[in-house]
């Protein structure tokens, strides 16, 4: 079988960095640079690079008129879903599940725990050789809810587990009953903030979650309550959570930010009670060896002519 009779896959990674791959398909390495590999037409399986920007990953989709799967690395995929409108029916766009859960879940427990005991405090005491002692908020016997339970909400779940906390509650679009108990719908909320002392937000970003922590929302929480946000950015109304955050009334822990990259002068750099990250979520060790399992699995199903997995959205 010659080269142009294969199918053309585009992929972030270098070939020979990832084992297990279908031999019986054309490899293309391209990781969002000026110069595409080959011909965006003849590509049949796209993944997506990773933390190069919107701009450059939708920048080949235009053109890719043979496209049957678009795979992203990350766990959301709404930077990619609008790019999708223009290509023919039954193009399947799937996610990275099983990728980033482990990394988040781990952010998310780092991030409550040193907004809850003070840690950036003593770090800057620390620089100013300032011994900042005294009782600080615990994780133990607070209730906590989840907002977002899909696999990343539930691997918080998992670490939030040796906490002791008083109270786990969890929200999805979908309610359901689970082993751990119910997962309430989102219409829920109302009733449900008002109990949390910790309100984790790890929903994807659609239509139904943007903006949906406003001031009402906010306004729900109650007194000293923390916010953590390792979903997106513009799920939170920043200007809203500013206004929280400059009163002193409720704390934040955000992994993500709207804008992001938060620029410069920006008033949440320095608004008091919060603690910013530079989503870092899923970018660690842990993302390269699992990203690389995801691939294989994903192009080996593809070339047998099975399902692939993590479908979220099939245009047309």
């Amino acid at each position: 079988m010659t080269s142009t009779t294969r199918t053309d896959v585009w992929l972030p990674l270098p070939v020979d960095s990832v084992s297990g791959l279908p031999e019986s398909l054309d490899y293309h390495f391209w990781d969002g640079g000026d110069e595409f590999p080959a011909d965006p037409a003849r590509c049949a399986f796209y993944v997506v690079p990773y933390m190069k920007g919107p701009q450059a990953s939708v920048r080949p989709i235009p053109e890719m008129r043979a496209v049957q799967v678009v795979q992203t690395l990350s766990a959301g995929t709404d930077h990619i879903e609008p790019a999708l409108a223009g290509l023919p029916a039954g193009v399947r766009l799937c996610n990275a599940k099983g990728v980033h859960e482990a990394s988040t879940a781990e952010l998310t427990l780092a991030l409550i725990l040193a907004s809850l005991r003070g840690v950036p405090g003593f770090v800057r005491g620390q620089d100013e050789e300032e011994w900042r002692s005294g009782f600080y908020p615990a994780l133990a016997d607070k209730s906590v809810l989840i907002v977002g339970y899909g696999s990343i909400g539930s691997a918080i779940e998992d670490r939030l587990a040796p906490f002791e906390c008083a109270r786990i509650a969890r929200v999805a679009r979908t309610p359901r009953t689970t082993a751990r108990g119910p997962v309430h719908a989102l219409d829920q909320l109302p009733a449900l903030l008002p109990q949390a002392d910790v309100v984790i937000l790890s929903t994807p970003l659609n239509p139904s979650t943007r903006g949906l922590v406003d001031a009402a929302f906010l306004a729900a929480m109650p007194d000293g309550a923390l916010l953590v946000n390792v979903a997106r950015g513009p799920v939170v109304d920043t200007k809203a959570l500013l206004v929280e955050l400059e009163s002193g009334r409720l704390r934040a822990a955000l992994d993500v930010t709207d804008p992001e990259p938060l620029p410069s002068g920006h008033p949440l750099w320095h608004a008091p009670h919060v603690l910013i990250s530079p989503h870092v979520g899923g970018s660690t060790s842990a993302f390269l060896p699992r990203a690389e399992r995801l691939i294989a699995a994903q192009l080996t199903r593809f070339a047998a002519g099975e399902p692939v997995h993590n479908v979220v959205h099939t245009t047309g």
